[in-house]
Order: structure tokens, then C-alpha cells, then sequence
């Protein structure tokens, strides 16, 4: 999952280019690498352990054999880990010990997806989808061990479907309040499982899926990122409200990442939303993009007369991107996974796409009770500039939550302290969606 980042870009026209801006300080402590990419990655896999789907020890000794800035070796040591923990998942299942595999087998899944990260420079990649397909079949073998009952669905959406997961409170069929999570920038509908899970203790049935450009949809049906997120909200309402055992009244929509963008995109042409949660809100990409170069000594220029530059695919452009991600992870991290996730040819293609996803003139259509959620250290919307936009821009009931960092919970997405994040995101919901003091979800 992602928001907006710096790029590292050039001075527009004939200007030699100009240095990326510099990397604001990690929002995390160097925990094993000093990169910044990495320690957040590792941070976002340690986060996993708070839903027993990861284990510091696990993470730290993986972290501690992989060569810093490395994305070689960071797939080789997590796949390693990842295939020791299926094989002890298979070895418990076989000797009859069906919880111990059921724990194995989630944390595998998320050991292979961390591996997955950071393969997509090359789209051709055979193991791109060998080890998505590992992480998803393993996190399935977890499920079909665990207790809450759930299903694999398929949502109609144009001319083919789109994955998802439907989980219930209980086997009853009874209608109940329905959220719906869905991913952003670079995640899998199976690192949504923790929000799932914390749904269900709160009596909401909930839906999980993937879109254009997200997981398997990308991976296996080749279909790019669409900036017309209502295009997608749609249709996976229209399969929500399709099922008995959802109230149609009650159905919450919860963006992450730059879901943050993709949740209130659909929502605000989607009435059938009646409560949105932004985590963390993002505005309009094409601003960061332009004072990021406006900040490196270039780019005079409208945010428009820059994406009609960009998609002449400037060689100018192109050639200091592709400078800058020689010598930092996170911009080769972020344009490589961007050209991958947006089927485009070179960094230009990819930022003329991305500056596409704007809510300007769009939020303040938005009708149902929103919350925008930031992080106070978050390295990807610093001074929570993206989100602070949103909320500015909204018309209906609002609020912005802002997480400070005294307890580790000022990151992107609060990764790191679901704890907090769960309690603070889900109890702003539980009032909104009429929730509060009804464990089962019915009042």
C-alpha cells in the first residue's frame, strides 16, 4: 500500500536536472537497516505480528541476513522464511496439530508477500506471481483452518470479476452491518485479514477485495490502476447488496494507503456508502508531484501544463528519475512498482497516470460521515499535507484524526500500533454506524 511520495525530479525544459529533494527523516526508528525503504517494509511485516500473522524473532533474524538495499536478497531471505514456515505448517497439519499449523501458515503467507515486495522492476519476473500465489494459497490453507467463517467470492465488474473475501460474524445468514476494506497503492487483499478479523469481534460482516492494479488483478489479469475508482466502488457495492446477509443501510467503506484516494473517489459518487474511513486521505497526487519539483528548482508550471509535459514522455524527466533510483531505494521502489502496477513504459508514463487520481471538484460530493485519518511522522505525507487537503475540501460530517508518534503511532497507516489504530479508527465507526455497546452488531 501507498500514498504519495517524493520522487527524486527534474528541472523542467533544457535545465540540467536537479537533485532529488532530500528524504525527510524515517518515521521509524533504523530497526536493522538504515534505509528507509527497508526499515519501513520490515516495519510493515513486524506490524503483522499484532494478528499473530508474523513473529519479531522471525522478522529481526530474516532482517538481520539481508544486505541493506539489496532487493535480491531481500526476496531470497523472506522466501526463506517463508518456505521454513509452510514446511512446519505442512509437518503440524500432517501430525494432526491443526492450530499450530493454521498459525504457521499466516505467517508464511506473510513472510511470502514481504519477498514478493520489491521484484517489480523486471514485470516479466516469473517469481512475481510463483510467490504471490504462494503467499495467497498459504494464507488460504490458514483460513480453512481457522474459525470465522468466510468465503472466496468473485464481484462482476465489466467484463470479468475481481477477488475477494467475504467474511461473517457467524454461519446465521442474519443481515448485519457490512464494511468494506480494500487495499491501495501496492497491497493484497491478504494483509487486510487483521482489519477483517478486528470487524468481526465488533459484529460487522466484512468484505475485502482488489481492483485494477491491486494483487491478483494485476498479477494475473494484467488489468492497470484506473484513476475512476467509482468504476470499481459500483459494482462492488452491487454485490454486497446482492446478499441477505447484509444490511444494505449500514455499509462502511475503509480505504488504505492511497486507498485513502480510491475509498472517497468511489464514495462520493456511491450513496450507498454511509460511513467512510480515509487511512491516510489523500487529496490530489498531482501536488505533490509539481512541489517536489518546484522544490528541486524547476517546474514552473500548472499542475496541468506538467502532466500534458509528462505524457510527451520527456527524456529529461526519464533520465534523472532513473538517476535518482540508482541511488535511492524507496524512488527506485516507488517507480518501478508504479510502472508495474500501471502497465506504463518509463517514469513520465507512470506520474501523467498517477496525476490522474485528484478529488479536486470531487470531495466535496462526498455525503456520508467521513474520517481522514494521518500519521504526525508519516514519511509519505509529511506535515499531513495530502490529507489535511481532504479534510479542507469535504462538505459533509468530518473529522481528522491525527496520530501522534508518543507511542509509535505516528507512521503511514499506523503500522506498527494497530492497537491504537484499531481502537481510536473503529470506535469513530462502531458510533457512526450505530454499533456502540452491540457486540453481535445488532442493536
Amino acid at each position: 500500500m501507498f500514498s504519495v511520495i517524493s520522487a527524486g525530479c527534474t528541472a523542467i525544459g533544457q535545465q540540467p536536472p536537479a537533485s532529488p529533494p532530500a528524504a525527510p527523516a524515517s518515521d521509524c526508528p533504523a530497526l536493522v537497516f538504515t534505509d528507509r525503504e527497508f526499515a519501513f517494509e520490515l516495519q510493515r511485516t513486524l506490524a503483522a505480528a499484532y494478528s499473530g500473522e508474523a513473529d519479531i524473532g522471525e522478522c529481526l533474524a530474516t532482517a538481520s541476513r539481508i544486505k541493506e538495499g539489496d532487493f535480491e536478497s531481500w526476496y531470497c531471505e523472506w522466501n526463506r522464511t517463508a518456505d521454513n514456515f509452510r514446511a512446519v505448517g505442512d509437518e503440524s497439519l500432517a501430525a494432526g496439530h491443526r492450530i499450530t499449523a493454521m498459525e504457521a501458515y499466516y505467517r508464511a503467507a506473510t513472510y511470502y508477500r514481504t519477498a514478493e515486495f520489491f521484484l517489480h522492476g523486471n514485470p516479466a519476473d516469473p517469481r512475481i506471481v510463483e510467490t504471490w500465489e504462494k503467499s495467497r494459497e498459504t494464507f488460504r490453507d490458514a483460513l480453512a483452518l481457522d474459525a470465522v467463517p468466510y468465503e472466496i467470492v468473485a464481484i462482476p465488474y465489466e467484463n470479468t470479476t475481481l477477488p475477494g473475501y467475504f467474511y461473517t460474524v457467524d454461519d446465521s445468514g442474519t443481515p448485519r452491518p457490512l464494511l468494506i476494506v480494500q487495499t491501495g497503492f501496492d497491497g493484497c487483499q491478504e494483509e487486510l485479514h487483521p482489519y477483517a478479523v478486528e470487524g468481526i469481534k465488533r459484529g460487522y460482516n466484512v468484505l475485502t477485495f482488489e481492483g485494477p492494479g491491486q494483487g491478483e488483478v494485476i498479477r494475473v489479469q494484467r488489468i492497470p490502476f484506473r484513476h475512476d475508482w467509482e468504476n470499481v466502488i459500483g459494482p462492488v457495492v452491487d454485490y454486497a447488496v446482492s446478499r441477505p446477509d447484509v444490511d444494505e443501510d449500514r455499509i462502511a467503506l475503509w480505504g488504505i494507503s492511497l486507498g485513502g484516494y480510491l475509498a472517497p473517489r468511489g464514495a462520493a459518487y456511491e450513496p450507498r456508502i454511509t460511513a467512510l474511513v480515509a487511512d491516510a486521505g489523500t487529496y490530489d497526487v498531482g501536488q505533490t508531484l509539481l512541489a517536489n519539483l518546484q522544490e528541486g528548482g524547476g517546474a514552473n508550471m500548472t499542475e496541468i501544463e506538467l502532466q500534458e509535459w509528462l505524457q510527451t514522455d520527456p527524456v529529461e524527466f526519464n533520465d534523472a528519475l532513473r538517476d535518482a533510483m540508482a541511488h535511492d531505494t524507496g524512488t527506485r521502489w516507488l517507480n518501478e512498482h508504479g510502472m508495474f502496477a500501471f502497465n506504463a513504459g518509463s517514469p513520465a508514463q507512470f506520474w501523467a497516470k498517477w496525476m490522474e487520481f485528484s478529488l479536486v471538484g470531487i470531495a466535496e460530493e462526498i455525503q456520508c460521515p467521513t474520517l481522514v485519518c494521518a500519521g504526525a511522522t508519516d514519511h509519505l505525507d509529511p506535515d499531513g499535507m495530502q490529507a489535511t487537503a481532504l479534510y479542507d475540501h469535504l462538505t459533509c460530517e468530518r473529522e481528522l484524526m491525527v496520530f501522534s508518534d508518543d507511542y509509535g503511532a505516528g507512521s503511514h497507516c499506523q503500522f506498527g500500533a494497530f492497537g491504537q489504530s484499531f481502537a481510536a479508527k473503529f470506535d469513530w465507526l462502531d458510533d457512526k454506524m450505530g454499533m456502540t455497546g452491540s457486540p453481535s452488531g445488532e442493536e
